[in-house]
């Protein structure tokens, strides 16, 4: 695919020179991309290439030192996640941030519970619902909504996380590692399911350290060393010898 090259572009996520510094410590410099709908683009590279910084600082966690965000053409400046949620942009973080004691339907509503308009109390029945619908929308293996995280597998525990983005998702979702843990089976599952976001037109940036599953999924590659933009290349324009060279910087 090609990229857009307007930052004024109707990409659903545009990124112009950014730069994030830890006091005297380059973390990213100079990277710039675009991320249509329905387009899954991976993001490759070593440990302290700057994958997870560039996540967190379109996720608001960071603020950019210097360059410029826009999404739909429209520049954004995010204070917060908090600000960047609501615009629409969700993360699925490699330690996936689920509270193993409470059932699966709090998880998916953590931190955004639906509340009786009357009343003021947790409307768990409307929860409970919603919960059964997106598990069975996204074909999610689970035993059912009111079973605690805790008696999940990793799998299912992966496949509670990307559920809950894709509820509040709009626009984009950012996934870091999704199936690090996993073994073969439970991998395929969540390829599965990311596949299916593609497909409903949601934008996803992918961090993952399996070439293999880059190239399962992924619509375009980039290649982060450290913090810095080495390429973009169309997945099926290149092939696993070529992303491995530019990684390690080894031609």
């Amino acid at each position: 695919m090609i990229m857009n090259t307007d930052p004024g572009s109707s990409a659903v996520l545009s990124l112009r020179n950014i730069h994030k510094r830890f006091g005297g410590v380059v973390a990213i410099r100079d990277f710039s991309m675009d991320l249509g709908a329905g387009e899954i683009v991976a993001l490759v590279g070593d440990n302290g290439a700057g994958k997870s910084t560039l996540v967190k600082v379109i996720s608001g966690v960071f603020p950019p030192s210097s360059g410029s965000m826009a999404m739909d053409g429209n520049a954004v400046s995010f204070a917060n996640s908090s600000a960047a949620r609501r615009r629409g942009i969700e993360v699925v973080y490699q330690d996936l941030a689920l509270a193993n004691q409470q059932p699966v339907y709090m998880n998916l509503y953590l931190g955004r519970e639906l509340r009786n308009p009357r009343t003021g109390l947790l409307d768990r029945r409307r929860m409970i619902t919603e919960s059964e619908q997106l598990v069975r929308d996204l074909d999610v293996n689970l035993p059912n909504v009111r079973a605690r995280i805790r008696d999940m597998s990793g799998g299912q525990r992966q496949g509670v996380a990307i559920a809950r983005a894709t509820h509040f998702a709009r626009k984009l979702i950012l996934l870091d590692e999704p199936t690090a843990a996993l073994g073969v089976a439970e991998t395929a599952k969540v390829e599965s399911i990311i596949d299916s976001l593609r497909a409903r037109g949601l934008s996803i940036l992918m961090i993952s350290h399996s070439l293999d599953q880059v190239f399962r999924l992924a619509d375009r590659i980039t290649v982060l060393r450290r913090g810095q933009q080495v390429a973009t290349r169309d997945a099926n324009g290149t092939d696993k010898n070529e992303i491995v060279s530019m990684i390690t910087g080894l031609h």
